[in-house]
């Protein structure tokens, strides 16, 4: 994980655009969208010190897309609240990378930061992300699932929401 790039903004927009990558959000993004998203996610970066990092390949330097820490710009039950999250490129899937990235934002959230904890959410039907928040060791929340006020009607806007304590961060660090 790193700082954002120049040269980062051309395989964003097109992970971004990847129909399947933005299968459980409302739209695939354009150019100009993606684009402004980076600059958003730069700019908490650069205000906050953390922030959603580019994940890049170890071996090649290669853009994979992202994993960090989020403020939620939405209110429901849960907010205000640090959110973990990840978005990345196709070919970059079922490679453990969403999951190695995760727990170095989780440990830095806890260790450095001092969170007392993590939240994650997303569409219900997105098992990939639920898998990686259950390997995180993330619990469900049924109770505070909850539709996204920024998602229009329909099938994506119910969300499910997993929860990670600090306490149960070092109890899983000490489970490995």
């Amino acid at each position: 994980m790193r700082r954002w790039q120049a040269d980062d903004r051309a395989p964003f927009a097109a992970l971004n655009a990847d129909p399947e990558v933005m299968r459980f959000f409302s739209r695939p993004l354009t150019r100009q969208a993606s684009d402004r998203l980076a600059e958003r996610i730069e700019a908490d970066l650069e205000r906050q010190g953390w922030g959603l990092w580019a994940l890049e390949r170890r071996a090649t330097g290669r853009f994979l897309g992202f994993t960090g820490l989020a403020n939620p710009t939405f209110e429901a039950p849960f907010t205000p609240a640090v959110e973990i999250g990840w978005r990345l490129a196709r070919d970059a899937w079922g490679c453990g990378f969403a999951t190695e990235a995760a727990r170095a934002a989780a440990a830095f959230a806890f260790e450095e930061l001092g969170l007392n904890e993590l939240v994650s959410y997303t569409a219900e039907h997105n098992a990939r992300s639920r898998a990686v928040m259950c390997r995180l060791g993330m619990r469900l929340d049924p109770a505070g699932d909850f539709d996204h006020p920024d998602v229009p009607e329909g099938g994506l806007r119910r969300h499910v929401l997993y929860r990670l304590t600090a306490s149960e961060w070092e109890a899983s660090l000490q489970a490995r």
